[in-house]
């Protein structure tokens, strides 16, 4: 089958490129023709711009460009992040060559397919633009073509009022339904959609020999591995201790950690896989991070984030019976025990079947 997925395209996210990519690859090493469209629209076309100001404030003649001219060593040296992501993405990404950047440019020049796919990650987030974007919700393939949604995720609780009726009315158009977490399920079941199922994120449809054999480099450190959005007080707190306990080293990949021994900002998904790979143990907000220790069998502790995006992490944990996981205090830390990874691998399997055979069946049929 010709297949075409879209999805958050491009974002220079560690998560964002994997999932993207584990999808793609199972899909096609699953014997079929799979593409994601080259979907960029302005929105999401904003990464690395030397010469945007975000704050209004600094938009004045010559505080501008003094602004930009404060801005520009830093944003040049993150240049480099852009040309790793650029890297993997030509790579491991096979990719339509048509560049679309609306819904109504989709509509008039169809990428070409059999069956179209959405998903994986938050691409119907509606704290965000992707999640009012009606491109993200299949509305641009014609009612005659498959649409399937794999592991499509709100990331939230509930979803707008104002925002229902592009969701309700668009999903009821699809053929299949998974989404990510089993708060998406009760979204969807509000809305009337009660045919959805729950799926893992395509990163578990690829075994962790695979990732490990494909991506993984050596790392001769023992290291903490820090993933955070948010410059959660608590992971630094944690972290320090853990770093004295375990007497072993820092290492991040989020620019705004002051404390790590080394950070790795401007390295791309490869150097993220190695670090959960190698890490003594993850601390971290990151959906991604969390899913990637669960595939690697890593000790893990989740820090709630101050966003209200946790539906991501709580829903996958609590899958796995690991919702202790996830802490908000240092007094819910100390109680924490070791993950039994016996027990966790039993259920990874069942999900992981449960998901290949959802995806496979959603083709097939």
């Amino acid at each position: 089958m010709q297949i075409k997925t879209i999805t958050c395209h491009e974002v220079y996210n560690h998560g964002a490129s994997l999932q993207e990519y584990a999808l793609l690859r199972f899909l096609n090493d699953a014997g079929h023709d799979a593409q994601v469209i080259h979907y960029k629209p302005p929105y999401l076309s904003q990464h690395f711009n030397l010469w945007g100001i975000s704050n209004p404030k600094f938009n004045l003649p010559l505080v501008k460009q003094l602004y930009l001219l404060a801005k520009l060593p830093g944003r040049l040296k993150a240049l480099q992040r852009r040309d790793h992501f650029d890297a993997f993405h030509k790579a491991y990404i096979p990719t339509d060559s048509t560049l679309y950047q609306s819904n109504e440019a989709l509509k008039n020049n169809l990428p070409q397919a059999d069956i179209y796919i959405c998903g994986s990650d938050q691409i119907w987030n509606s704290f965000f633009q992707n999640g009012k974007d009606p491109a993200f919700y299949l509305n641009f393939v014609p009612n005659d073509k498959k649409k399937i949604a794999y592991a499509a995720s709100f990331a939230i609780d509930e979803v707008a009022e104002e925002i229902q009726p592009l969701v309700r009315d668009n999903v009821a158009t699809f053929d299949e339904v998974g989404v990510r977490e089993t708060s998406g399920l009760r979204i969807l079941q509000n809305l009337g959609i009660t045919n959805a199922v729950q799926v893992l994120d395509p990163v578990f449809l690829l075994d962790a020999d695979f990732w490990q054999q494909t991506f993984v480099k050596p790392i001769e450190d023992q290291f903490i591995f820090i993933y955070d959005f948010d410059s959660n007080p608590l992971i630094k707190e944690i972290a320090l201790e853990l770093k004295k306990k375990l007497k072993c080293k820092i290492y991040t990949v989020n620019q705004n950690i002051d404390y790590a021994d080394k950070n790795f900002y401007l390295e791309g998904p490869e150097k993220f896989l190695s670090l959960v790979y190698y890490s003594q143990y993850t601390i971290t907000n990151s959906f991604h991070a969390v899913a990637f220790s669960l595939i690697f069998e890593k000790q893990i502790v989740v820090v709630n984030r101050s966003e209200k995006i946790n539906t991501r992490m709580r829903d996958l944990l609590a899958l796995f019976s690991l919702e202790k996981r996830l802490i908000s205090t240092k007094e819910e830390y100390a109680r924490l025990d070791s993950i039994n990874f016996s027990d966790l691998k039993m259920s990874k399997q069942y999900h992981i079947k449960r998901s290949k055979e959802f995806l496979l069946n959603a083709i097939q049929s």
